[in-house]
């Protein structure tokens, strides 16, 4: 009887830091309907009704034009978003989601002789990115205040450092002002994630123009409605653009990416309206929770909320905050809870849906501390 075939072992042959990596957890995605999100940060209303129109059109009767390829550099979104930020088309990449975009910075910028720099906490996908890359990372610690660190970063010996503004997942913003003094001190590249800044008080767009260490990166996920879509920018010299434009795979955006994002660049008035709706529900919220519940909940300038719930005994903690994500969970609503780190394990960071959602979050919220 012969011996059987030994067993073929792919992981041997991975290189040895993707073996040891741990892959980005995303929000949960449930498959059946009936589900409240609110833990992947979507906007929760439609785009554009000028966005459906430009995919009918883009698939044409026959789809026959998906046949072709995209434009290689998505050359009318690049003068589109040039226009919006008053800024040259060369200042402008479009990526396949702004995780796009970082992936693309990370490529080019980070290794192990050239650390990348973030906050802690923050987007957990930084140091994924800078594990993939083999690179070297370098974590600037925020307190409980969520302050920011500015002379941590400014000391920082990273080549490129990734500041979400606003913060996630609190929700902090962070003054224009600082961020330009920040820029006049860091020697390094400063990525100013700005996914949520279509919901803040401030934003950096407008320092690109005269700062070559600075770059913007931005999605049209929460701003405009098209999270499915993928479609993300950088805004920054020209000299960042081609390094970009260097990596980036050839057709990194797909057509009718690029018609739906154009299209809803089309429509201001109806994306300000929904900003100012979702603001209003968000501000609404924060006030029911921190003068009703008494619980600590950060000021946010996004369009989720970074709130620490308290038990019927007034207790904080991760098993607090734990059990009533459990208990939303079990009643379909989906918040998140990010259990593994200090200043965040007691807190749960919840999205701002429509109003109706929000008022079946609060009814079991209220609901909450009589189940115990």
């Amino acid at each position: 009887m012969s011996s059987p075939e030994p067993t073929f072992d792919v992981r041997k042959l991975a290189l040895p830091h993707v073996a040891r990596l741990q892959a980005y957890t995303p929000g949960l995605q449930p498959g059946e309907a009936g589900w409240i999100k609110l833990n992947t940060n979507e906007n929760p209303y439609p785009p554009s009704p000028y966005v459906a129109a430009a995919l009918r059109r883009e698939i044409g009767g026959d789809g026959a034009a998906l046949r072709l390829y995209p434009n290689p550099k998505s050359a009318a979104l690049r003068e589109a978003v040039g226009r919006l930020h008053a800024l040259a088309a060369d200042h402008v990449f479009i990526g396949n989601g702004a995780d796009d975009v970082l992936n693309l910075l990370v490529r080019c910028f980070c290794e192990p002789a050239a650390a990348a720099g973030f906050t802690l906490p923050s987007y957990s996908l930084y140091p994924v990115l800078v594990g993939i890359q083999d690179g070297r990372a370098l974590a600037v610690e925020f307190d409980r205040s969520m302050q920011l660190p500015l002379e941590a970063i400014a000391g920082s010996a990273a080549g490129v450092f990734f500041l979400t503004s606003p913060n996630a997942p609190t929700g902090m913003g962070f003054r224009t002002a600082d961020l330009e003094a920040l820029l006049g001190r860091f020697r390094g590249l400063l990525v100013v994630d700005e996914t949520y800044a279509v919901f803040a008080e401030e934003n950096a767009a407008g320092l690109v123009a005269r700062h070559p260490n600075l770059c913007v990166v931005r999605t049209f996920s929460k701003s405009h409605c098209l999270a499915g879509m993928r479609v993300g920018y950088a805004l920054a010299q020209p000299a960042v653009i081609g390094l970009l434009d260097r990596v980036k795979d050839s057709y990194n955006v797909s057509r009718l990416s690029q018609a739906a994002a154009l299209a809803a660049l089309g429509d201001p008035g109806y994306y300000e309206g929904l900003v100012r709706k979702i603001r209003g529900t968000r501000d609404r919220a924060r006030e029911t929770w921190t003068r009703r519940f008494g619980w600590f909940t950060y000021p946010s300038q996004t369009n989720f909320l970074f709130t620490e719930p308290l038990d019927r005994d007034g207790r904080a903690g991760p098993a607090v905050a734990r059990g009533l994500y459990d208990f939303l969970c079990a009643r379909k609503v989906l918040v998140r809870h990010f259990g593994s780190h200090a200043l965040t394990s007691s807190f749960l960071r919840i999205s701002v849906g429509t109003d109706e959602e929000m008022s079946v979050l609060q009814e079991h919220l209220e609901a909450w501390p009589k189940s115990a």
